[in-house]
């Protein structure tokens, strides 16, 4: 019975995505977008929330087809998987995306947090003053952001793990710059500049 719901489940969210997939020119996810789905995006996140399109587990099957997407967008969603999770959650990104298809990945940057600890930088972090008022505590609070950070990422180390998936080629990038072939459509959901790194990765 519970393998018979399963694959109900997962029938329905085939059609949704399918569905969404007719509807869009355009076909690109901003993968864990939380409660900032944008329009002409297909906006997946783990929870449902206003402005989600499909909610689902990522690691329960992402509801579409094989080379569905030209592009994925994550901002600050991939360090919300548990670190020996990673790669399996990039292997199904990579799944969905066609051959030459990009993920856009931003995370958090442990370097620039660790520099800015050793610095003393506190007006770099974003903790306020009542939660934590030493430049420690402002690290580990920002680092962990309150619970919801399960995985760190060095420019290094994202790299490492996205060619384990399976991605040909890595391009690291600024914000709100490019090295794909789409432009600024790829770059407009990028957000948190100051505390971030972004990668592009190549199927």
């Amino acid at each position: 019975m519970k393998k018979l719901k399963k694959i109900r489940a997962l029938k329905t969210r085939l059609m949704t995505g399918n569905a969404l997939l007719k509807n869009t020119d355009v076909q690109r996810m901003h993968w864990g977008c939380g409660t900032k789905g944008k329009a002409g995006w297909i906006n997946v996140d783990i929870l449902k929330g206003p402005g989600v399109d499909v909610a689902c587990d990522i690691f329960d099957g992402l509801p579409l087809g094989d080379e569905s997407l030209n592009y994925i967008v994550g901002i600050h969603a991939l360090n919300e998987i548990p670190y020996p999770d990673v790669v399996l959650a990039l292997k199904e990104l990579h799944r969905v995306l066609k051959i030459g298809g990009v993920l856009r990945l931003s995370v958090p940057d442990l370097e620039k947090n660790i520099h800015a600890f050793q610095n003393k930088t506190e007006n770099y972090f974003l903790i306020p003053d009542e939660e934590a008022a030493s430049a420690g505590g402002k690290f580990i609070a920002q680092i962990l952001w309150y619970g919801a950070v399960r995985s760190f990422f060095t420019s290094d180390s994202i790299e490492e793990k996205v060619l384990q998936a399976g991605f040909r080629a890595v391009n690291h990038c600024a914000y709100q710059t490019t090295q794909s072939q789409f432009g600024t459509d790829i770059v407009e959901l990028d957000d948190r500049p100051r505390e971030s790194l972004f990668v592009e990765a190549v199927k």
